[in-house]
């Protein structure tokens, strides 16, 4: 292993109440239902492209408009979290210090454009992370954007950290090893990873002990 990327919600932090508030306002400001957006539906959508995730939470609208309420929803999201702050899961800041000293660090996000910036913002981890990617930069599947950070970077052998089946597909695609975070969103039944973590601080027992 010599480095590693990290999936964002879910794996770092979960930003899902504050992200409903966000959503439900726009919503209302366009006269659209906004009960449906809650915490507990956002953990089932958060991980898929924002087209999928339009296709899933606004059903009844055409999908271009479905998309363009979407990406105003996008845009606010960011800003609001700035102002009313989600906080990293407990032992995130610790554990990129310790790791980034050792390796580079990298995320790759479903997300839209700018909120990787966010979190790194809010939690004050920009110094740790070399470089990120995510969907809203490029239009593009997460293997794919896993890909394309491992080749900028010329990285040989690294390794992913995310919380959903989807993580895991996207990484198997990728042909990178997934290390699959148990205390985030997703479940993995039936399926296998090179490692589990029931904590984010056990990435560095993991590397310490060279299991990675």
């Amino acid at each position: 292993m010599d480095s590693i990327i990290f999936d964002v919600d879910g794996t770092l932090w979960d930003s899902t109440e504050k992200v409903a508030l966000a959503w439900q306002e726009v919503l209302r400001r366009h006269d659209l239902p906004a009960d449906h957006i809650t915490a507990a539906r956002l953990k089932q959508e958060f991980g898929k492209t924002m087209a999928a995730i339009a296709r899933s939470l606004f059903p009844e609208l055409e999908e271009t408009f479905a998309l363009q309420i979407l990406d105003e929803i996008c845009t606010y999201e960011n800003d609001y979290l700035l102002t009313d702050s989600p906080e990293a899961y407990p032992g995130v800041s610790g554990t990129f210090r310790t790791l980034s000293k050792k390796l580079p660090m990298f995320i790759v996000s479903n997300s839209q454009s700018g909120y990787i910036e966010t979190f790194l913002k809010i939690t004050g981890l920009s110094d740790c992370v070399t470089d990120h990617l995510c969907y809203g930069d490029t239009g593009n599947e997460k293997d794919s954007n896993i890909r394309a950070v491992a080749e900028k970077n010329g990285l040989k052998s690294p390794v992913y950290v995310g919380d959903t089946l989807g993580d895991l597909m996207a990484s198997e695609a990728a042909g990178v090893p997934f290390i699959f975070c148990e205390y985030g969103f997703g479940d993995i039944t039936g399926h296998e990873a090179a490692a589990r973590i029931s904590d984010i601080t056990d990435l560095v027992t993991l590397c310490e002990e060279g299991i990675l």
